[in-house]
C-alpha cells in the first residue's frame, strides 16, 4: 500500500473526481481530500492510498504535471507526519507580530523603557 499527496487541486474537486482519475493506473484503497475546519472548503490538496506500491508509481509518472480544471497537478509519495519539518508561528502566543509573546514594533527605538504610571 502506498499513501500518494495529491497537491495544487481545483477547490471544486470531487472524490469521485479524483477516483476515476487514480483508478485509470490502478486500485484505488481511500481518498481524503483535505478540507478547512471551519468553512468546509477544500484546502486544494488529497491524500490517495493506492493498494499496489508499483500501480502507484506508474500513477505518479502518469499523473504528476498533469492538468486539471485549469491546475496543475503535484503527485509525489506522501511523508509521514514525522518526517515533514513543522513551521513556526501560529498559535496563541508563537510568532507573529504584535500582542504578547510576539516580535511587534518597537515604539522605543534605542531608548530605555519607562514604567507607566496607573491609569487610576
Amino acid at each position: 500500500m502506498k499513501n500518494l499527496y495529491v497537491g495544487n487541486l481545483p477547490h471544486s474537486t470531487t472524490e469521485s473526481e479524483l477516483r476515476s482519475l487514480f483508478e485509470a493506473q490502478g486500485a484505488v484503497d481511500k481518498i481524503s481530500i483535505v478540507t478547512d475546519r471551519e468553512t468546509g472548503r477544500s484546502r486544494g490538496f488529497a491524500f490517495v492510498e493506492m493498494t499496489n506500491a508499483g500501480e502507484a508509481e506508474k500513477a505518479i509518472a502518469a499523473l504528476d504535471g498533469k492538468e486539471l480544471g485549469g491546475r496543475t497537478l503535484k503527485i509525489n509519495e506522501a511523508k509521514p507526519k514525522t518526517d515533514r519539518p513543522r513551521s513556526g508561528g501560529g498559535g496563541r502566543f508563537g510568532g507573529g507580530g504584535g500582542g504578547r509573546g510576539g516580535g511587534g514594533r518597537d515604539d522605543y527605538q534605542g531608548h530605555a523603557r519607562q514604567p507607566r504610571e496607573p491609569r487610576w
